[in-house]
């Protein structure tokens, strides 16, 4: 006994090892482990008989977590608009836009991938609809198979770390930071991934042509009366938008001035970027709307007006939401609740909102939110008794033993991190081992917005590890199984192999393990995107207090008593 009360937290955690193996599911894995050894520290007298008088509160401060509701409220937006085909309107465009180059195809599912991943934010949705839309495609004109496979799997999962991620709001809540800033640090790494993704395939295409080639003449679809394809004048359009944006963006200090703003307040760059992108889209909009709808001169080629009102909605969506958070107007649930309002408003502008849709993404929006709670109250039973049998100072003290200091410890958790994202899903490995990890990261001072971010982008590689990637099952279950023959070629197409996928997801998790890297070796990559961080000067604060004269008692007033005399 005397064994088992020195070593309870280590026998506690392998026990939970034990009980994850079996298949049992995690939420209840968690809380059974708690309340056994729960019990078994009352009974060998390491913490009092009332222990756990302290759950109840715990567990309606889970409940009354407003952060948790942003959860359902992005869920809900994105199934929505995937269930709306946002997604079909968008790779049959941007595919038509890269589609005469080589590798445009993969850029535009690339591309397409995250802008669901800034709207929708569900994996499998993504992963599901390009799987069904491209993969087709990809084959049918010579794409190299692995590469397509990749292609699609790790777009898709870019919904893990762009904003607004759920994973972000899960981490952030786990760490105790703010989802705004987990927001704001994540935009700048999330996008120079998509960079990285894009120059793969750019060099890829000149290193090995025939893996990527170029869609036919007849695949474009899109054909002026000249016979151009309409490039010309959608790259016109997009200058003179991107123009307007910057004309914005130099003259926006004068433009708040116009309204008002105080002339001493300097305007924050988030602001001025987000209202120049804004300009650019509004132009675009309208430049498109005034050809066609009122002038009725049709100066834009067809492929210029399909790519503007197939784009803009999305993209006023997404500003819709990450602006106002980016701004401070609204708070990551707030952004997220507008989200869900504008995905039904634009499904319905669309002619595209039926009941059984609607019925489809609550019943999927609840689900999740239940199983994400579940979790979560396990965790916290879990980590509740952990604590109290002196948990955090054994993990302390095993995370002490590494070599290298800071750097072995970061190192030794992304590894680990890693491997346990080979066996588990996301949500366990954020609520088991982030709250182990925080009095530690807290005793080093390491920063944990940069300490998140990095988290987020390694979780991602979880997507993509075989044997359990989630994104290669969902790939495999739309991939086809059987030999075809092509509808539109007629030609022969042979099954895809589970091996094909493993291939091709393998590569773009070395591509992942790249921007793990840039981040863990070079932090201000991600802090740069919180921009200027103001910090208390307590260098020169005088602490020294003088002490307070005492005060003479004044003579009683006329007609009030005197004081009585000091014993």
């Amino acid at each position: 006994m005397s064994f088992v009360a020195e070593n309870l937290a280590p026998i506690m955690f392998g026990a939970l090892l034990l009980f994850l193996l079996t298949g049992f599911p995690v939420a209840f894995a968690l809380a059974a482990t708690g309340m056994v050894f729960g019990w078994i520290a009352v009974e060998l007298a390491l913490v009092p008989g009332v222990f756990f008088s302290a759950l109840p509160l715990r567990l309606y401060g889970i409940m009354s977590n407003d952060v948790l509701l942003a959860i359902p409220f992005f869920t809900f937006m994105g199934l929505v608009l995937e269930r709306s085909r946002m997604a079909e309107d968008l790779l049959e465009t941007i595919g038509q836009v890269f589609g005469p180059m080589r590798g445009g195809l993969a850029i535009a599912v690339i591309v397409v991938g995250a802008m669901l991943a800034a709207t929708t934010g569900v994996v499998a949705a993504s992963v599901i609809a390009m799987g069904l839309i491209s993969l087709p495609i990809m084959l049918r004109y010579g794409y190299n198979r692995p590469l397509a496979a990749g292609v699609i799997t790790a777009s898709g999962t870019l919904a893990q770390i762009i904003p607004p991620s759920i994973v972000l709001i899960v981490i952030a809540d786990q760490l105790g930071q703010s989802v705004g800033d987990m927001y704001r640090a994540a935009f700048i790494p999330a996008f120079a991934l998509v960079g990285i993704y894009i120059v793969a395939m750019l060099v890829l295409a000149v290193v090995r042509p025939s893996w990527l080639p170029a869609l036919p003449p007849e695949a474009l679809v899109y054909h002026e009366p000249d016979g151009a394809t309409g490039h010309k004048s959608l790259a016109v359009l997009t200058v003179a938008s991107a123009a307007v944006g910057a004309a914005v963006f130099a003259g926006y200090p004068a433009i708040r001035l116009v309204f008002g703003a105080d002339p001493s307040l300097v305007a924050p760059t988030d602001e001025k970027v987000v209202m120049s992108l804004m300009a650019s889209i509004g132009f675009a909009w309208l430049a498109a709307v005034i050809d066609h709808k009122l002038l009725r001169t049709d100066r834009l080629s067809e492929l210029a007006r399909q790519v503007t009102f197939v784009l803009i909605p999305p993209l006023l969506l997404i500003f819709l939401v990450l602006g106002t958070i980016f701004l401070g107007i609204a708070t990551p649930t707030e952004g997220g609740a507008m989200g869900a309002v504008g995905s039904v408003l634009l499904a319905l502008g669309r002619r595209r909102l039926s009941v059984p849709l609607l019925r489809q993404a609550l019943d999927a929006s609840a689900k999740l939110s239940i199983f994400v709670l579940f979790v979560l109250i396990g965790s916290t039973i879990f980590a509740l008794t952990f604590q109290a049998i002196d948990g955090p100072v054994w993990v302390k003290s095993l995370f002490a033993a590494l070599p290298g200091g800071e750097l072995g410890f970061l190192l030794f958790v992304n590894a680990l991190i890693f491997v346990l994202g080979c066996f588990i899903d996301f949500f366990e490995i954020a609520f088991i081992l982030l709250p182990l990890l925080l009095p530690v990261l807290q005793e080093m001072n390491i920063n944990l917005i940069w300490f998140g971010i990095m988290v987020a982008m390694n979780l991602q590689t979880s997507f993509l590890t075989p044997p359990f990637g989630f994104a290669l099952f969902y790939l495999r279950s739309v991939a086809p199984k059987k030999d075809y023959v092509d509808k539109v070629t007629g030609k022969p197409i042979a099954a895809f192999r589970t091996g094909d996928i493993y291939k091709g997801a393998v590569a773009f998790v070395v591509l992942q393990l790249v921007m793990l890297a840039v981040i863990l070796f070079n932090p201000q990559f991600v802090l740069m995107g919180l921009g200027e961080q103001k910090q208390l000067d307590t260098q020169g604060v005088d602490l020294n207090i003088t002490p307070m004269e005492e005060e003479e008692e004044p003579p009683p007033s006329f007609g009030a008593p005197a004081s009585p005399p000091s014993r």
